[in-house]
């Protein structure tokens, strides 16, 4: 055999990396290390998994061509088909319907069958993806159901791989372990092996909104668990592999801030990984802020992005889901009257006569007023209509300007977009900015190439970028 050659690739797996955060939670005084699981050869952390189900199964009578059954998300069942395309056995992969098609199509590349179930159903429903795959492994012979939500081993693997992998790489050097909770099999085996070695060790769950965890843990009490988007972590029911008595603190976060954090990870740190990691760092940057300490914290990644491309990196699909804010592009009306400082709003009323008017144009340096009623405008005056008005003879300087006001004018928000105003600039002399029915300012041509002008790149800059 060549030298140093490995006998399989299932001999790859482990041995990943840790790597320190460098911008993501700098903002802290601690220092944030990540484990990259998603460097297994299966692509994620259940590959230890996968790896010690089997040895067990093994040992308990399991033979080449025997079928194995599991519900997963994805993750255990891609790990569970590349050990079995390499020892002889088939696989029926059970999911829930949220799952990314790319998931669904990896574990079919590897031969597996794989059966699709609803996810807003009750565990207990006979067409939940936990229910349907108990029923596939009864009904089926020489089958072995993996069972990861029950199944010891699956915290034992994280016990016996992950930890002492983890210990042996840092020399037990960090001060807090946080990961995902969802089958509890990581924060179960590697927080038991941490604890064993460093009893004052703090080890931190992360729980999606809408996984029953976080309150049963803050309040002791089980609520309605609800659907969410994030894939891999999270529960509807308790996992018999999950030790909840091993937490220090559990940490809550949002489907938009582990898909927001899972896009920062990769753009900010070069770290591409799924969703489930995004979500374990959002929860470790809220521990450092909230904590305010200056420790080493160690963050479990336990899969890679690639599965995750119609999805989290999709911008149409996370705009559709509300989960990526508007481009900043130009930015808005009311960044567009902050540049122009706090000058006070000169405005007139209807009743302000022409002489007054020409009187406060000169006065202030200024082209046009606003004609207001009650804080509100009503109309538009500048000098040239003044001009026209009093070469026109038909007005005297003691006429009111109400009857000479103009409506050459858009009314905008703040929020108005400076791409919008733009447009409404093109049309109108003004723009008059109104919120909750009053005027708060006036943006005149000149006002959008000044706040354009400042936005630009220096020359020299634009330069180099063209």
């Amino acid at each position: 055999m060549m030298h140093g050659a490995l006998e399989d690739i299932t001999q790859a797996i482990g041995n990943t990396p840790i790597v320190k955060l460098r911008k993501i939670g700098s903002d802290t005084p601690a220092e944030i290390y990540v484990k990259c699981e998603f460097l297994n050869p299966g692509g994620s952390h259940k590959d230890r998994l996968a790896r010690n189900l089997l040895r067990r199964a093994e040992e308990t009578g399991l033979k080449p061509g025997g079928t194995i059954i599991e519900a997963t998300s994805g993750n255990t069942g891609a790990s569970l088909a590349l050990l079995a395309a390499l020892r002889g056995y088939k696989c029926v992969f059970v999911m829930p319907d949220k799952m990314s098609q790319e998931k669904i199509q990896h574990l079919r590349a590897f031969g597996a069958k794989v059966v699709v179930c609803p996810t807003a159903v009750e565990p207990e429903d006979p067409r939940s993806y936990y229910s349907v795959s108990k029923r596939i492994a009864a009904e089926t012979e020489n089958g072995f159901f993996a069972n990861q939500y029950h199944n010891p081993a699956n915290p034992e693997a994280h016990y016996i791989s992950s930890g002492p992998e983890i210990w042996s790489q840092t020399n037990g050097d960090f001060d807090v372990f946080v990961a995902g909770m969802g089958t509890g099999g990581t924060i179960s085996g590697c927080g038991q092996y941490f604890r064993e070695r460093k009893p004052e060790i703090q080890i931190v769950g992360v729980d999606p909104v809408g996984s029953l965890y976080y309150d049963f843990v803050k309040t002791g009490r089980i609520t309605k668990p609800f659907s969410y988007k994030v894939e891999g972590i999270g529960e509807d029911f308790f996992p018999t592999t999950m030790n909840l008595k091993i937490l220090d603190e559990i940490v809550r976060v949002d489907d938009k801030e582990c898909f927001l954090m899972t896009r920062d990870l990769t753009r900010l740190e070069g770290l591409f990984v799924g969703g489930s990691g995004g979500a374990a760092v959002a929860g470790a940057v809220k521990y450092a802020r909230m904590t305010k300490k200056s420790q080493k914290i160690l963050v479990f990644l336990c899969d890679g992005g690639h599965k995750y491309m119609s999805k989290i990196f999709n911008d149409d699909w996370m705009r559709e889901n509300g989960f990526l804010d508007e481009e900043p592009g130009l930015g808005t009306v009311r960044d567009l009257l902050a540049s122009k400082g706090s000058r006070n709003l000169v405005t007139v009323t209807p009743t302000t006569t022409v002489a007054q008017a020409i009187e406060t144009l000169k006065k202030h340096g200024i082209s046009q007023l606003p004609v207001c009623e009650e804080g509100r405008a009503v109309g538009l005056v500048a000098e040239i209509e003044l001009l026209r008005h009093l070469v026109s003879g038909h007005k005297t300087l003691n006429s009111p300007v109400g009857e000479l006001a103009s409506s050459d004018y858009a009314t905008v928000t703040p929020n108005t977009k400076i791409e919008l105003l733009k447009s409404v600039l093109a049309d109108a002399k003004v723009a008059m900015v109104e919120e909750q029915d009053q005027l708060a300012g006036i943006v005149a041509k000149i006002d959008l190439i000044d706040f354009l002008a400042k936005l630009a790149p220096p020359m020299s800059e634009r330069a180099l970028l063209g």
